[in-house]
């Protein structure tokens, strides 16, 4: 006992954190891309910070490319208590939760700036989605930015809505799947670590994902061309087990908090170089890379107009709060 004051004493003295944390916990995390992605890369930065500034008391293990869930299948895992943490898409609440799909919404959030007001901690967006997502058995810790929804194809640009006619396009989401049948296409949903032997295998004729996602899944071995549409905004969730995390001391979830605020600003802040380095990827690579003129955008617009119709008779009250908050941004 005396020794154990001298060395409190000592480390006091010289201005040194003593240990806080009296057991060891592990946190496994689910993520449907590769560790080498940028969604992956955020969680290393994670970990690294909570297994420094816990003195590895907090072990976060990172289970990448689908290993342990799909995508689709993280909510159910997470919310559930068979792992701990998970990272989603955003639309993979949609099922509970329909109004999550604000971010989906046809050139709604089409700047840095609106998506970065939108999706700041408590917003009038992000808040009713954050408290929302509780009653499904998950918290959400962060946010992670993944960019603007492109389309890929082989040939030629998707440079209108007849250009979709008639054709099978991959989407990761109900709404997104309202907009292609709303221009004319026929939607496929398939999750991200599936849509690379989709395009090989011509399950579908058009793609449909972030330009992050070409880079980190090399699809320039299996589509041609990109076509920036950036017609929705695409947000993931790393999400905890509440009961898993509500039962952690209050010291761990400050140190796993402030790691995950810090893992948060650091991806959204990189989103547009590392959007920037995925196209020039993509060039190099041989893809052709196309842009649509205003008038093409106009086109678009007037044609996934009813997906707005079709979003607010499922969202209801929350759906149309959290679209007059886009609105006003």
């Amino acid at each position: 006992m005396k020794i154990a004051s001298i060395v409190a004493g000592a480390a006091l003295a010289v201005g040194l954190a003593l240990p806080a944390f009296a057991e060891q916990v592990t946190a496994r995390i689910s993520l449907q891309l590769p560790l080498k992605s940028h969604l992956g890369q955020n969680l290393l930065l994670f970990k690294e910070e909570v297994e420094k500034t816990s003195n590895g008391e907090i072990k976060v293990e990172i289970y990448d490319s689908a290993q342990l869930y799909k995508d689709k299948e993280v909510p159910a895992a997470v919310g559930s208590g068979a792992i701990e943490m998970g990272v989603a898409s955003l639309t993979r609440y949609v099922g509970d939760i329909p109004a999550v799909d604000v971010f989906y919404m046809p050139f709604l959030l089409n700047s840095e700036e609106k998506v970065r007001k939108a999706t700041a901690p408590g917003s009038p967006v992000r808040g009713p989605i954050d408290e929302a997502i509780k009653g499904t058995g998950s918290t959400v810790l962060w946010w992670q930015a993944y960019g603007g929804a492109i389309l890929l194809s082989n040939g030629s640009p998707i440079r209108a809505p007849a250009d979709m006619k008639g054709k099978k396009v991959r989407v990761f989401g109900k709404t997104l799947g309202d907009f292609v049948t709303a221009v004319g296409g026929a939607p496929t949903l398939i999750s991200g670590s599936e849509q690379y032997l989709a395009y090989q295998r011509g399950t579908v004729d058009i793609g449909m994902t972030g330009v992050s996602g070409v880079k980190s899944r090399k699809l320039w071995e299996v589509m041609d061309t990109i076509t920036v549409t950036n017609h929705a905004d695409i947000e993931f969730v790393v999400v905890a087990n509440s009961d898993w995390w509500n039962g952690l001391s209050e010291a761990h979830r400050k140190v796993m908090m402030d790691a995950a605020r810090k893992a948060e600003i650091d991806v959204r802040d990189r989103v547009s170089q590392i959007e920037a380095d995925a196209y020039a990827a993509a060039k190099e690579h041989g893809m052709t890379i196309y842009h649509p003129t205003a008038d093409e955008i106009e086109l678009w617009k007037k044609a996934s107009a009813p997906v707005y119709d079709s979003y607010l008779k499922k969202a209801g009250d929350l759906g149309k709060q959290l679209i007059d908050a886009a609105r006003s941004f």
